[in-house]
This record gives structure tokens, C-alpha cells and sequence, in this order.
């Protein structure tokens, strides 16, 4: 059930994302009375699933869920439509409209990209707001993994500044260290301030680590819900509950007790949790999968979440601010990632694309990713790869600035071999995600 949600979300994601670039370059055709062909959700070698024609245009659902298209007229795409090329250029194609006209068309689709992360932005700070959490109020300190560890972090550290500068948003601090390339990290550490240097490799190491977590919020483990058939509620817990320990053990924070129990896997235990001011022993057996079947209670108990509202005019500058941001450190992640040796194995497909969206179905989580994606897909989008719009937009500087069209056999070649460049990256990217599912 959890991966048929994550594959809906995944496709319906795309699927609004196709129309839109597609759009975008179709209606820019439109304006300048370019022909359009077809105007395609999926790709439809052979049949399609569904169709019909409307005016000049075929409009219809392939059945390879791989993106989209729309066929301009006189275009060389990935149609390679040869024969309507060995035809006299006509009026209401797209090779006999200027070249500052078939700019503007091939631009057309990462441009709706772009305004559409900027759309649904604004729509989620409307509707939902914003909510963080402020560094200050991280009371119980931090958690880390073994890469925070590395770092020189420890648990229950309290992380003042980043580079003698404070963060006002814990979840900003990895961007800080990552992205920004910070150099220190200041933390009360036993009652005393304690300065850390970022070891130069630390980057690059927790990238080949693919940590997300080394660094976390530390809180304490009340029941917050059980599922269905939970061992502790078997046992007597009751919701409310904080779990402090096992046996003779204390594990009073949440990442202290994940740590720990699976080192009581098939194995009678008293579980120690507080209820009121009484502590309780809890006997039950750990099962096979290291799990208790309890949640833990959302932060906003244990923390003071900042909260900002809008209405939808606030909302307007404040969307367009994120979408730029977002824009940027994705640009950072890119050019970060490709300074690292082995960049290759951080590259994934569907796969990869598909675990960003949560186990169960919250619109303001698809809307999120959705909007970044977008954004994903306009940069990628203007790489200048032939096949891709930026490969287009290469050629169309060229023709502007050097006042010379790229014959339309080179074009061709050029596509064909853009093609066979993105077919390999698409191949290769979802076996990397087949075999990172076996290491």
C-alpha cells in the first residue's frame, strides 16, 4: 500500500509537470502562429491510450510514462520528422519564424516551470503558512549519526551559531554546513561553549554516506499513537506514556531508544516508562523487526513552533522569494555535487524521485515536492544537450549572434545524438537505483 501511494504521488506529480512544460511551449507557438501538431501526456511509440484532434492539433495520453511532448510544425524534435522537413519551409512553421520568435518558444516551457513553482508556493503559504522551528528552542540539543559524529558533534549539543552567525531555522543548519561550506560550528556542550572546525572533507564524505540525518532534534519518547497490534499497547502502555528505558538501561530520548532497541530483538524486556510521576515496568518480548509499535508525539508538544500566516497578496513576494531560493540551492547542490569524486553514484531515477514523497498522502508535502521539481525540470531542462530545450536555445544563440543557421542535417545529428545521450542518463540513473537497493 505504501508504494502504490508513493507511485500515484509520483506520477500525478509528473503528470502535472509534463502538461505544464509542454504548455508552455505550446502556447508560445500559438502566439507567434506556429503550428502544433500534437500535444502529448507520456510518450505513444505505436498506439496511444487515448486521443483526439482538436483544430490542427492531435491531443492525446501515451502509454510510456517517461514525459511528454508537443510536435511543432517545421521543428526538428524528437519526432525526427524527415520527410516535412524535405518540404518547402511554410509560414506556419516553426523553421520560418525568426529566430528571437523560436527562442522565446523554445524558453516557453522551463519559463511555466519556473512560474508554476512560483504559483504553487504561493498557494501553500496561503492555505498553509509557514511553521519552523527556531534553533533557540532546541532545548534537549541535537542528535547525530555517525557522520555528525565525525563532524565532532555529540548528543545533546546545543548548537549556538554557524560560523559565529546565528541560524534562526534548525532545519536550515545542514544547508549552512553543506551548501554554504561553513567552516565552524559553535555548541554548548556540559554548560561550556564549544567550538568546532569542519574537518575539508566532511562534505564530500557525507555525500558518498548519504546520510540525511546527522543531525537531528533531540526529544523525549511519549506515546503519542500506536498501530494496529502494537507490543506496548499489549503490554499495558497507555497513550501519553514517556519511555525512559529498557530493563536496567535509560534511553530517555528518542534517538537514544531507536539506537538501542534493536539490540533487544526477540527478547523479554522490561520496558520503563513514566506515567504521571510513577515509573512502570512494562514486560513484553521485542519483535523480530526491532519495533514497538509506538509514535512518538508531534514536536509542537515539546517545542514552540515559530508560525507565520499570510493571505494571498503577502503571499505573492514571499512566493516568489522561495521559488528563487529554491532555485539557488539547488544550482549549489548541482555544482557541489559534481566537485565530488564518484558524483556518479548520487544520480537517480524514478526510484529516487518517487521515495521523496511520504508514506501516506499530505498535500502540503506533494504540493512541496511538486514545486521543487518543477524547478528541477526547468534547470534540467536548459542544459544545452541537444534533445533538450537548452540544446535548442544553443543553437539559436549561435544563429543570433553569428547570423548562420545550423544546417538541418547537422540538427538532425544533433538530435539523434542529444537522444542517445539522455536515454543512456535515463538508463543509467534508474539502474542506479536498482542496484543502491541491493547495497
Amino acid at each position: 500500500m505504501v508504494i502504490l501511494i508513493k507511485v500515484v504521488q509520483l506520477l500525478l506529480s509528473l503528470s502535472i509537470l509534463v502538461i505544464f512544460h509542454e504548455f508552455g511551449h505550446y502556447i508560445s507557438a500559438r502566439i507567434f502562429k506556429a503550428r502544433v501538431e500534437k500535444f502529448y501526456l507520456f510518450f505513444d511509440p505505436w498506439f496511444s491510450l487515448f486521443k483526439f484532434k482538436k483544430g490542427d492539433t492531435e491531443y492525446g495520453v501515451g502509454w510510456m510514462p517517461l514525459g511528454g511532448y508537443c510536435k511543432i510544425a517545421g521543428m526538428i524534435d524528437e519526432s525526427l520528422d524527415k520527410e516535412q522537413m524535405k518540404l518547402p519551409p511554410q509560414p506556419w512553421e516553426f523553421r520560418s519564424k525568426p529566430a528571437w520568435q523560436r527562442l522565446i518558444i523554445m524558453l516557453g516551457g522551463v519559463t511555466v516551470n519556473i512560474l508554476l513553482a512560483i504559483c504553487i508556493y504561493i498557494a501553500i503559504l496561503s492555505v498553509w503558512g509557514e511553521q519552523y522551528l527556531p534553533t533557540s528552542e532546541v532545548k534537549y540539543g541535537i542528535a547525530v549519526d555517525a557522520m555528525g559524529k565525525e563532524l565532532g558533534l555529540r548528543n545533546g549539543d546545543r548548537i549556538l551559531t554557524i560560523d559565529n552567525k546565528e541560524v534562526e531555522e534548525f532545519s536550515a543548519i545542514p544547508k549552512q554546513l553543506v551548501l554554504e561550506q561553513a567552516k565552524t560550528i559553535q555548541v554548548i556542550r556540559d554548560g561550556k561553549r564549544v567550538d568546532i572546525t569542519i574537518p575539508a572533507w566532511f562534505v564530500s564524505k557525507l555525500i558518498q554516506s548519504k546520510s540525511v540525518d546527522f543531525i537531528s532534534v533531540r526529544y523525549p519518547f511519549e506515546a503519542g499513537k500506536f498501530v494496529l497490534g502494537s507490543v506496548a499497547e499489549k503490554a499495558g502502555m497507555k497513550l501519553n506514556d514517556r519511555i525512559i528505558g529498557i530493563n536496567d538501561s535509560l534511553f530517555p530520548y528518542f534517538d537514544e531508544f531507536r539506537m538501542a532497541i534493536p539490540r533487544y530483538k526477540n527478547q523479554k524486556v522490561n520496558l520503563l516508562v513514566v506515567r504521571g510521576g510513577d515509573t512502570l515496568k512494562l514486560p513484553l518480548t521485542i519483535p523480530a523487526e526491532g519495533k514497538i509499535g509506538v509514535y512518538h508525539k508531534d514536536l509542537s508538544v515539546y517545542f514552540k513552533m515559530k508560525e507565520k500566516s499570510y493571505n494571498f497578496f503577502t503571499a505573492i513576494p514571499a512566493g516568489f522569494i522561495m521559488t528563487f531560493e529554491k532555485t539557488g540551492d539547488y544550482l549549489k547542490s548541482i555544482k557541489l555535487l559534481f566537485k565530488q569524486e564518484k558524483a556518479y553514484e548520487s544520480v537517480g531515477g524514478f526510484i529516487s524521485i518517487g521515495s521523496l514523497f511520504p508514506d501516506a498522502w499530505n498535500w502540503l508535502t506533494f504540493w512541496s515536492w511538486t514545486a521543487f521539481l518543477s524547478i528541477m525540470l526547468a534547470v534540467i531542462n536548459v542544459l544545452p544537450i541537444p534533445a533538450l530545450d537548452g540544446g535548442h536555445v544553443m543553437f539559436l544563440l549561435y544563429e543570433i549572434i553569428f547570423r548562420r543557421k545550423p544546417s538541418d542535417k547537422f540538427m538532425e545529428y544533433a538530435q539523434i545524438t542529444g537522444m542517445i545521450i539522455l536515454f543512456g542518463l535515463l538508463i543509467f540513473a534508474n539502474l542506479n537505483d536498482v542496484l543502491k537497493l541491493f547495497r
